[in-house]
C-alpha cells in the first residue's frame, strides 16, 4: 500500500466521507463520534482506566509500559487484524485518537511493521470536533435558510425529502421531532447530533449557494438540541406553509406512528416489540397529560387503548378516533399559537405538493 501523508483538512475529509478508523476507547466513542466512523479501539474501557491510573501516579513511562503489557501477545495480534482488515478496505482513509497522540501513532507504528502504511488525521478527534463547532457557528451567521411548517401530519418531513436542497433534522435525531416521535434505539448524544449536523451542513452547502431547506422544529428534537448559535437563524427564515385537510393529516400520522411504527419495533426487539410498541405509544401520551388536561387525557387514553387492542387483530381504523382527537385538541392550538410567535414570515402557502413544487422551481 503506497504512503499517504497525514492531514490537515478536516473539510476535505468531511466533504469526501473519507474512511475514518477511530482508536480511542469505547466510552469516548459512545460519547461523541462522527456518522459513518468506525471504532477499533487500542484500549479497551478498563485498560484506558489502568493506564490512565498508572500515568497519574507513575508517569508516562510507566503508563506506556503498562499499555504495552495490556494489549501484547495475542491481543495485539486480533487487534492488529483488524486495524490491517480496515486499511485494507478502506485504502483512503485515516485513523486518529482523540489528539493525534500517542494512541494513534502506536496504531500506525504497528501497522507499518506489518507492512501497511496508513495516515493520520492529525489533532485528532479533538481538532476534527473543533473545526465542526466553527463551522455549525458560520453557517449560524452565513446560511440561507428556508423552513417548512405546517401543523402535525402536514407532512413536513415528506416535503423535506422530496425537495432538491434540504436537509432532515429529523433524521439527524433520529426521533420524529413530537412527544410522539420516539423510535426504537434511541437517539445519539447531543455530541453527535451536532456532528452530524455540522457535517450535513458543510456538504449541502459546499456547492450550492441555493436556500437551504429544514423543517420547522422546536428547539429540541427529543433530546437533542439544535444548537445556540444556529436557532436564531431558523427562528429568522422565510416560511413555506403546508395546508392539508384533516383526513389527509390523520393519515399520514396514522402511517407514520402506527402503520410504519410497529414493524421498527418487531424489527428491533423481536417478540416484545409489540409489547414495547404499544407501551411507547401510551407513555407518549401520558407526557403530554398536564398540557391535554385531566379529562381529554382520559378520553385520548381509552381510544388509544381501544385502538391497540383492535391492531392485535389486524385492524388499524380505530387509531384514526385518538389521532384526530389529538389534532384537534392539542396539536392544532399549539402549532397555530407557535406560528404566530415566529420572526420569519410565511411567504407560501398550498398543499405539500404545491409546496414541494413552489420549492424546487426557485433559484434563490
Amino acid at each position: 500500500m503506497s504512503a499517504r501523508a497525514d492531514t490537515r483538512d478536516y473539510r476535505a475529509l468531511f466533504l469526501a466521507g473519507a474512511p475514518l478508523l477511530d482508536v480511542r476507547a469505547p466510552v469516548e466513542f459512545t460519547a461523541g463520534a462522527f456518522p459513518g466512523t468506525v471504532n477499533i479501539p487500542l484500549l479497551t474501557d478498563d485498560e484506558r482506566a489502568k493506564v490512565g491510573t498508572t500515568y497519574k501516579r507513575d508517569g508516562q513511562q510507566a503508563a506506556i509500559a503498562l499499555g504495552h503489557r495490556l494489549v501484547g501477545g495475542a491481543v495485539k495480534l486480533e487487534r492488529l487484524a483488524r486495524w490491517r482488515a480496515f486499511a485494507q478496505a478502506h485504502p483512503d482513509g485515516y485513523l486518529y485518537c482523540f489528539r493525534g497522540g500517542l494512541r494513534s501513532q502506536t496504531v500506525r507504528q504497528w501497522l507499518r511493521e506489518a507492512g501497511v502504511e496508513y495516515p493520520l488525521v492529525s489533532g485528532g478527534y479533538k481538532a476534527m470536533r473543533t473545526f465542526l463547532l466553527a463551522e455549525i457557528a458560520r453557517q449560524g451567521k452565513e446560511a440561507k435558510l428556508g423552513i417548512v411548517g405546517g401543523r402535525t401530519g402536514s407532512g413536513k418531513t415528506r416535503a423535506v425529502h422530496a425537495l432538491r436542497h434540504s436537509i432532515d433534522l429529523e433524521a439527524l435525531a433520529r426521533h420524529r421531532g413530537s412527544s410522539f416521535g420516539r423510535l426504537p434505539g434511541g437517539q445519539p448524544t447531543q455530541i453527535y447530533f451536532e456532528n452530524a449536523l455540522a457535517i450535513a451542513l458543510l456538504r449541502a452547502t459546499a456547492h450550492d449557494g441555493s436556500r437551504l431547506w429544514l423543517e420547522d422544529e422546536s428547539r429540541l428534537i427529543g433530546r437533542c438540541a439544535i444548537p445556540l448559535e444556529f436557532r436564531p437563524r431558523m427562528e429568522e427564515a422565510p416560511i413555506a406553509l403546508i395546508e392539508e385537510p384533516m383526513d389527509e393529516r390523520v393519515q399520514v400520522v396514522l402511517e407514520d406512528y402506527v402503520i410504519d411504527a410497529l414493524p421498527l419495533y418487531r424489527q428491533a426487539h423481536g417478540e416484545d416489540g409489540d409489547a414495547l410498541y404499544a407501551a411507547s405509544l401510551l407513555s407518549s401520551l401520558d407526557r403530554v397529560e398536564k398540557r391535554l388536561g385531566g379529562l381529554a387525557h382520559r378520553q385520548a387514553r381509552e381510544l388509544m387503548q381501544q385502538a391497540l387492542a383492535a391492531q392485535q387483530r389486524g385492524d388499524v381504523e380505530p387509531h384514526r378516533a385518538w389521532i384526530r382527537f389529538l389534532l384537534e385538541r392539542y396539536y392544532d392550538p399549539m402549532y397555530d399559537w407557535q406560528l404566530t410567535q415566529k420572526r420569519g414570515a410565511v411567504i407560501f402557502r398550498g398543499r405539500r405538493h404545491e409546496v414541494i413544487d413552489w420549492i424546487n422551481s426557485r433559484n434563490d
